[in-house]
Formats: C-alpha cells, structure tokens, sequence
C-alpha cells in the first residue's frame, strides 16, 4: 500500500462520528459524579442509584450484539440516525419522568442505542477510511472518548451540579438530535448492499481468532479501568492528594487516553499486534510500577496519565482487528467488541471492588488491573503465534464496504 494513501485526510463522517461517540461515552461516564444528586431527587439510596450504571453496562453488553443482528438488513446511515434518535428519546424520558424506576428502564433502552452506534459507527469508519486506513480511523473515532472523559464528565458533573441532572439529560438529548440530523447528512450511501443473512452474521461466532481478540480486550480494557474506577481511594489516602486536586489528575488521565488513542490507531494500520500487545504490556507496567510508587506525588502523577495512554489506546486498535477476522459479519463483530469492553468493566470493577475492601487495601485495584492486562497478553500472544495477521483475505467482488474493509489485510510484524 502506498504511503500517500495511508498518509490521506480522513473523511468528514469519521470525525462526526468521534462526536457521537462522545456524546455516548458522556452518557455513560457522567452519571458516576450525579449519582448523589440522582438518589435525592428520585428518593432512593446512593447504592441503589448505582443500579443506574449497572443497567447501563448490561444493556451494552447484551444490546449490542443483539441490535446489530436486528438492524443487519438496515442502511448503516439509517440505523445511526436511529440510534441517536432513540439515545434523545431515553434521556427526555429519563429527564421528565420522576419514578426510579422508568429512569432505570430509559438507562437500558439509551445502553441499546449507544452499542448499536458505536458497532455500526466503526464499520462505518472503518469502510470511509479504506483498509490502510482503517486503525487511525477508530483511533479518531473512539477519541471522541478520551475526549469526554477529559472534558464532557468533568464539565457535566460540573454543570449538573449547578442546574441539575435532568438539565445534563435534556442538553445529551438536543445535542443527539443535532448528531443525528447532522450524521444523516454527511454518512456514506450504501450504494450497493449484498443481501446479508443471519447465517453469515453468526458466521463470525466460528472464528477462533475473534474470540482470541474479544478475550483479549476484555482484559487489557478492564486491567485499566479496574484502576481507573478506584483511583480517588489510591490518590487520597495512599498518595495523600486532596481531594480537591483529583478532578484535574483525573483530567490528565482523560488527555492521556485521548493522545493514546491517535497514537494507537496511527501505528495499528501496519503493525496491529504489535500496537496492541503494546498496549497491554504498557498498562500492565504502569499499574505495576502504580503499586509501589503510590505513595510519592509526582511519580503517580505522570504513572496514572501514562495509564490513560496505554490503556485507552485498546479502543483504537480492537475493533479494526475483530471486523478483520470475522469479516463475514462485520457489524456484528465490532458489536461483540463493545460487549467484550463492557465485560471487562464489569468484571473488573466487580474484582477491583473486592481487592480494595481486602488486606491490599487502596492497591488493590491496581493489583487486579495488572493481573487482567497481564493475562490479556495471552491471546495475543497465540495470534502472534497463528500469524493471524499475515494472512490476507482476498474480497469477493460483490462484498460490502465493511466486508472490504475487513478482507484487505496488511502484514504485521510481531515476530
């Protein structure tokens, strides 16, 4: 492949498409810091207002497999444009309604839509950008992440301090609405669509190396986040930060993860084992080197924006790799890629919750995180092993742009 070709501009909808991504990871993330705001207002526990992200993690990782098998014979554009609609109508139902329990159902349905727009989002990157392309592309797209963390949860919990968490509600749904209008406008035509079958949808579910791909993200993603979702325990009494100054360590964190990103997807279009074995023995290091050196300032400082570099460049590089080996059925394979990330967050925590109520105290979560990243080394190890990316798939002529996307594969050198 050319280098001007992998040197091109990406095309417009992949930025439009980080913003989406953005306005969906807001929505998950924010909700951590309106959790008091949610239990008064609703009149329930703190703990049981937490079921609010429970649900939400479930719905993503059930939905978004689901959803994309549902909408497999849709026009992509036509099923983000649903997405994001259907994102604006959870969050005004949630913003409207006073019972706990609709909020919690509208939490569910506004999960259903998020992983369904971030599994067709990426086929959708994917295919605009080209093969060559096809990492950075994600690398920009899931910035729209990092850079929610840097600034739409920060700003979020701020502003939903000030006017509220159905103010927040009702400012995600306009903006979804505008997304959608905007998106509609600008997403690619499928000019023509080979007829997809639910047998070459579940197809993916027989190839090997996918599953090798989703063990492994569902690893390496919790091994971070393990740390990421205790880190205020560690900085506080362990480190000794006030807690005054977390909200902006957790802001280096977010910049971190945004470089991380880019970086991830500029290096995974040649080297995509390499990148990601990188990422996982990266993070791995830094929650290594997090548990003894927790206890001086600086060294943790620039160790937990180190960590928001390595880890959250797994968002780049997993989903390019998933659509190449279960190319047959690539909505669905970056779906199972969102289910496999909300797994790891969900295990993670769970496991990360138990080692910081342990003898391992506030290093407890780092300790698990290490553990997960490390043993998400495994997989791709045996993929380095299979020389899983040295083959390439030649593309029947009639193949969908995401089909193409997946088949035109480049060589990695691992090993």
């Amino acid at each position: 492949m050319p280098s001007t070709t992998k040197k091109a501009r990406l095309p417009l909808v992949v930025l439009l498409l980080a913003i989406g991504t953005f306005l969906m990871s807001t929505t998950e993330f924010v909700i951590a810091g309106l959790l008091p705001n949610m239990a008064s207002d609703l009149g329930v526990s703190v703990s049981q207002a937490g079921l609010l992200i429970t649900a939400f993690a479930i719905g993503m990782i059930v939905g978004a497999p689901t959803i994309s098998v549902a909408t497999m014979r849709l026009p992509k554009r036509l099923t983000l444009i649903l997405s994001l609609l259907i994102f604006a109508v959870g969050h005004i139902v949630a913003a409207l309604s006073p019972a706990f329990e609709v909020v919690l159902i509208a939490r569910v349905i506004t999960a259903l839509a998020t992983g369904a727009f971030l599994s067709i989002a990426a086929v959708v990157a994917t295919s605009a950008a080209g093969p060559a392309n096809a990492s950075r592309a994600m690398g920009v797209m899931m910035s729209g992440m990092g850079l929610a963390i840097v600034a739409g949860v920060p700003l979020g919990s701020f502003i939903g301090q000030a006017i509220g968490w159905r103010g927040i509600f009702w400012a995600l749904a306009i903006l979804a609405a505008i997304a959608a209008v905007v998106i509609g406008k600008f997403a690619p035509a499928e000019d023509h669509q080979e007829a997809i079958t639910l047998r070459s949808q579940l197809g993916v579910l027989r190839e090997g190396k996918l599953w090798l791909v989703l063990a492994a993200t569902a690893l390496v993603s919790g091994g971070f986040l393990a740390a990421y979702s205790y880190i205020s325990p560690l900085l506080t009494e362990r480190t000794g930060i006030s807690e005054a100054a977390v909200p902006l360590l957790l802001v280096g964190f977010g910049i971190g993860a945004l470089l991380g990103t880019v970086v991830a997807g500029r290096t995974g279009d040649r080297k995509p084992l390499a990148t990601y074995f990188a990422i996982g023995g990266g993070s791995a290091l830094v929650l290594l080197m997090l548990i003894p050196l927790s206890t001086f300032v600086v060294p943790t400082i620039v160790l937990v924006i180190l960590l928001g570099f390595t880890g959250m460049g797994v968002t780049a590089i997993a989903t390019p790799l998933a659509v190449r080996f279960g190319h047959s059925g690539p909505s669905l394979a970056a779906a199972l890629t969102v289910s496999a990330f909300n797994v790891g967050i969900a295990a993670a925590t769970w496991f990360a919750g138990v080692a910081l109520d342990s003898t391992l105290g506030a290093t407890g979560p780092a300790t698990v995180g290490a553990a997960m990243a490390i043993l998400g080394l495994i997989p791709l190890v045996i993929l380095a092993l299979m020389r899983a990316t040295r083959t390439t798939t030649p593309a029947p002529a009639a193949e969908t742009a995401g089909h193409v996307a997946a088949a035109e594969l480049d060589h990695d050198v691992l090993v």
